[in-house]
């Protein structure tokens, strides 16, 4: 999970995440990274990562050259979104959030693409140390159904996962190995969805109803969703806003307070939550 981490006097953290990108990309995270920085005089910022750490990859005797762990690392961090679990991610940036002191007072989170709903995760199973306020940048809140632009294309793993996706997201090797399945919501198949997800019905309750996931995100000062009005990535767009493809279509679209999550009072978000579009 390629995150940031800013701190200040105050203690407040950002974290970012998005789909085939990497913790130190200059290009996007890294580009933020240093943007922040700039300005916002005295905040500190850390990138969170799953993937091999330089003290990972060093043997004894020092052999390996620092490009070549700066590869390996970028490899690891990249793989991992697509390959690692997502409940292991969450479990793992939970522990890092959790033995950094210099979070204790909670932090501010920023979840790009899948982090944002990776991150929602995060405020809902590990309170401490606390998220004090979320924003979400075209997070997959309700799922996808429609197999997004890939980060390299020309890569064997896109056309892989395109194909897994399409046959077999809900197979359980599938499910354990491939994280875009984890968040796949199929609406001619509800029933087989609720049952088979093991993290996004997970994170939204639709499975064994959970209140600590509910008490929890109410937690939070606020809940900021962004959505991209001509999103062509994300299928379907409403997603970002919690909204999806009514079940057994994917024509027509409910919104929040047309959906389970809002009607059965699953969560109850919208006193602080803000839906912006750009």
């Amino acid at each position: 999970m390629a995150s940031l981490v800013l701190t200040d006097s105050s203690q407040l953290t950002s974290d970012s995440q998005h789909l085939g990108d990497y913790c130190c990309n200059p290009l996007s995270l890294g580009y933020i990274q240093d943007m922040i920085e700039k300005n916002i005089p005295g905040i500190n910022v850390t990138s969170l990562k799953i993937g091999y750490t330089i003290i990972q990859l060093q043997s004894p005797d020092c052999k390996h050259s620092h490009d070549f762990i700066l590869e390996m690392l970028i490899f690891q961090d990249i793989e991992n979104g697509y390959f690692l679990n997502v409940n292991t991610q969450v479990e793992r940036v939970c522990k890092q959030l959790a033995a950094d002191p210099n979070l204790k007072g909670g932090y501010n989170a920023i979840g790009f693409s899948q982090g944002a709903q990776f991150l929602r995760a995060v405020a809902q199973r590990c309170p401490t140390p606390p998220i004090l306020n979320l924003i979400s940048i075209g997070g997959q809140h309700q799922g996808v159904y429609g197999v997004p632009d890939c980060g390299y294309p020309k890569h064997k793993y896109c056309d892989y996962i395109r194909k897994i996706l399409t046959h077999a997201a809900y197979f359980s090797w599938v499910q354990k190995e491939l994280v875009q399945a984890e968040y796949w919501h199929d609406p001619l198949k509800e029933d087989e969805y609720r049952q088979a997800s093991i993290f996004l019905a997970d994170i939204n309750n639709e499975k064994v109803k959970n209140a600590t996931y509910r008490e929890n995100l109410l937690r939070l000062n606020s809940f900021v969703l962004v959505k991209f009005n001509n999103d062509t990535i994300v299928q379907p767009k409403e997603t970002e806003w919690f909204g999806f493809y009514k079940p057994g279509q994917a024509k027509d679209f409910y919104t929040l307070q047309e959906s389970d999550l809002y009607t059965q009072v699953r969560f109850t978000i919208l006193s602080f939550l803000n839906l912006c579009s750009w």
